[in-house]
């Protein structure tokens, strides 16, 4: 069984957010970027179904050339092989020009199953897979929780509210994971070493018969702002008798939670 991982290398949710100068975009220029969270499910869920089953991990991504470090992240973790598509123009690009990028290299490459994260960090669109799904003619299920196999078939189980849903199909299809899949493995000593002698598979975009109009953002960003600095809190003294009234109706009036 062949699978295909499509990954992205996001920002740290941890580092401070800086505007850049022209207030249109964040200041990345010294974040620290790590392999989306969520694309980690992903990947320890094709490696689990490679040890069941056998076949090829290749795990696919899309952007600058910063990304080589994610894909080697993953390649640490027990992939088989790492495509990216290298072009500095898809850092800005928007979900429909990524997905048409990863569509393409998906075309060729012919899984029985892409897994994603059910959306990147930072952007929080989820619409990649979507995208990449309706370009190939593919079934999808998003925020899966538990992913089955048989010959093929997929049964899939997703959360909803107040209730989980059972979604059975066909292979190949689109699969988005979520938090409660797996718990990803950490890569290890062996793996890190082997995964500095792989060699990335680098392509360019004229490689996959793409044009610069395929990937043009067909949205404008006019300003990013900072949310609004929180208010400070009040600090209430005396005794319970006269703080407790108090509280309550600060609650009730100000923090409108009574």
């Amino acid at each position: 069984m062949k699978i295909a991982v499509c990954v992205k290398y996001v920002p740290d949710t941890a580092i401070k957010i800086k505007l850049a100068a022209d207030r249109r975009s964040v200041d990345l220029s010294d974040a620290t970027h790590v392999v989306n969270p969520y694309d980690e499910f992903a990947v320890e869920e094709a490696l689990q179904i490679r040890e069941r089953r056998g076949g090829e991990v290749v795990v696919i991504s899309a952007g600058g050339e910063r990304a080589a470090a994610g894909l080697r992240s993953c390649l640490a973790m027990g992939a088989d092989r790492a495509v990216l598509v290298q072009d500095d123009r898809l850092e800005a690009a928007d979900s429909l020009g990524v997905g048409t990028v990863l569509a393409a290299v998906c075309r060729e490459i012919a899984p029985d199953l892409l897994l994603f994260g059910k959306h990147a960090i930072g952007v929080d669109n989820g619409q990649v897979p979507a995208v990449v799904a309706e370009l190939l003619d593919l079934p999808q299920v998003s925020v899966v929780t538990k992913l089955e196999l048989h010959d093929g078939g997929f049964r899939a189980e997703r959360e909803i509210e107040g209730a989980r849903e059972v979604v059975e199909g066909t292979l190949p299809a689109v699969v988005t994971a979520q938090k409660g899949l797996n718990n990803p493995r950490y890569a290890s000593l062996k793996g890190i070493m082997a995964a500095k002698k792989k060699t990335l598979d680098i392509r360019s975009m004229d490689s996959l018969g793409l044009g610069a109009g395929e990937i043009s953002p067909r949205l404008e960003v006019l300003e990013v702002t900072l949310p609004p600095p929180r208010p400070p809190g009040k600090t209430l003294t005396g005794e319970p008798a006269e703080v407790v009234p108090r509280l309550l109706r600060l609650l009730h009036e100000e923090a409108k939670v009574l």
